[in-house]
């Protein structure tokens, strides 16, 4: 660590010998620096910016009916190979930048900047592109915008209808091949229909699929004819008297025996009491009187009830022909005997077609695989059919609205305008760098001096560089005269490096009054 002290001490002992040198230097490169920037031309910046609108109005329309292009990818990649060299040569003659242009090596040179300089930017949500050149000459940098903003509007975004021609014409062959195709097998299948017109089901099924369908019902009739028999003998056996006729009791009359009058009035206090309920409590006065009301109702159809019973005990044979259950049980009767009728009637039919499908046992399976031989292919060529008369009229509508709109709209947002100031170079930077960069070269001229012409400051230095044997130093006492000669050194290094940082501060303010000022 001592050694790495003592050189870096000794490295800047030599620097400062040195001084007077690298401040020349430093002065010398910050003039020419300086000099430098402020000749270096003023680059002003043309733009332009462009809205590309693909949101069509027959785009939702016509969703789903025509074929419809990745339009926002054409553009986007319309606006990435815009800048191409047939395009940028294109350019060139627009904005008349060849006239000064005599050999084919400067007009690829030409081409070649104006590849690099050129600028697009865009926004990939919006559609927003931004379109830029920088050039010294602003009215040059104008025209090179503005031949740039012609070449992207006017730039075809493909041929979309190349392909369309070959694409019907192949469609229509293959529509009319599936015609002739679907013709010959719906005359096969027309005339197969005709010859077996008794033999074919009408609901699609097949032979076995029919004899059991036929089969269950059948089954089902024959049951429901058992069904309807049974019950019509237990009618009969209730008529003849071999079951009782069983009166309702006055218990359970008041429930299976209808009083108009008193059931009336029943219907008319439980309607009024659900009313009083929604309204009042159980321990109403209104509620309670209603509810007695109806108990002494029921009491009195019950009573009613068992009178009528009473009379129908005494006179047996007159109460039995004109009790309501008995002509019930009469009426009950017939209907269960024209049900009967019915069902027999029914399991007859079915019976007779059961019969006639076993009969046809042999002949059906032939002619159902002669029809599935038929319809074998018939499915896949239709559904193939209406597939391509569907997409030609697709194609058919996408040319014609091809040919009314092609669905994109560019907009010149903002038209080609060059900044009034000019955007490079930026003095105000610039400046500062210069100071920076003569300091620097200041400081490695005195260091390379110092290395060139080396000086030993201590007996140390001199033996680990020469390798001899140290036998001993000489100092040398300065006078005043001579520290007063140092002194004047110094002040005058510190004042000539001040006046550098202090011209460059000058400077630096002098150029921001006058950009301030211009501005």
């Amino acid at each position: 660590m001592d050694d790495l002290i003592r050189q870096a001490i000794t490295i800047l002992r030599g620097m400062w010998r040195q001084r007077w040198l690298g401040l020349l230097v430093a002065w010398v490169v910050g003039a020419v620096s300086v000099v430098g920037v402020l000749r270096t031309p003023d680059v002003y910046e043309a733009s332009a910016r462009i809205f590309v609108d693909t949101q069509s109005v027959l785009k939702p329309l016509m969703s789903g009916l025509a074929v419809e292009p990745n339009v926002d990818q054409q553009v986007m990649i319309l606006s990435r190979t815009l800048i191409s060299r047939p395009n940028v040569e294109k350019l060139v003659r627009m904005a008349d930048l060849d006239l000064n242009i005599k050999s084919k090596a400067a007009q690829d040179a030409l081409v070649d900047d104006l590849m690099k300089s050129l600028t697009i930017k865009s926004t990939s949500r919006d559609n927003l592109y931004t379109l830029s050149f920088r050039d010294t000459q602003p009215e040059q940098a104008k025209r090179v915008v503005q031949a740039l903003v012609s070449i992207f509007v006017e730039s075809s975004l493909g041929d979309k209808r190349k392909d369309s021609d070959s694409a019907r014409k192949f469609i229509d062959e293959q529509v009319r091949v599936y015609e002739k195709k679907l013709e010959e097998a719906e005359n096969r299948l027309k005339e197969f229909k005709l010859r077996n017109l008794g033999l074919q089901g009408s609901d699609g099924k097949d032979y076995f699929g029919r004899i059991g369908e036929t089969s269950a019902q059948l089954e089902r009739a024959r049951l429901e004819l058992r069904e309807a028999e049974n019950s019509r003998d237990a009618l009969k056996r209730q008529i003849l008297g071999e079951d009782p006729i069983l009166l309702p009791d006055a218990q359970d009359a008041a429930s299976g025996v209808s009083l108009p009058e008193i059931d009336g009035r029943i219907e008319a206090m439980k309607r009024n009491l659900d009313s009083l309920l929604q309204r009042f409590t159980e321990q109403h006065p209104d509620v309670v009187g209603t509810r007695r009301v109806i108990k002494e109702l029921e009491e009195q159809k019950r009573q009613e009830v068992a009178a009528r019973k009473k009379a129908a005990v005494n006179s047996p044979s007159s109460s039995v022909n004109n009790n309501p259950v008995y002509q019930q049980l009469k009426i009950a009767l017939g209907e269960s005997e024209a049900n009967v009728a019915s069902l027999r009637t029914r399991v007859a039919e079915y019976q007779s077609r059961y019969n006639q499908l076993k009969d046809s046992i042999k002949l059906i399976p032939q002619i159902e695989a002669e029809y599935t031989q038929l319809n074998r292919d018939y499915d896949i060529n239709k559904k193939n059919y209406e597939s391509l008369v569907s997409r030609r009229e697709s194609a058919t509508i996408s040319g014609e609205m091809e040919a009314s709109a092609s669905g994109i709209d560019f907009r010149l947002i903002d038209p080609p305008r060059v900044s009034p100031q000019p955007v490079a170079p930026n003095r105000l930077l610039l400046m500062p760098m210069t100071l920076l960069l003569a300091l620097a070269a200041g400081i490695f001229a005195s260091f390379a001096a110092s290395q060139i012409r080396p000086v030993f400051f201590d007996a140390r230095s001199l033996r680990d560089a020469t390798g001899l044997p140290f036998l001993g130093t000489v100092s040398m006492l300065p006078d005043e005269s001579k520290k007063q000669r140092e002194k004047k050194d110094f002040i005058r290094f510190i004042a000539a490096a001040l006046s550098l940082v202090g011209v460059y501060g000058a400077g630096l303010l002098a150029l921001f009054l006058l950009s301030a000022r211009t501005a």
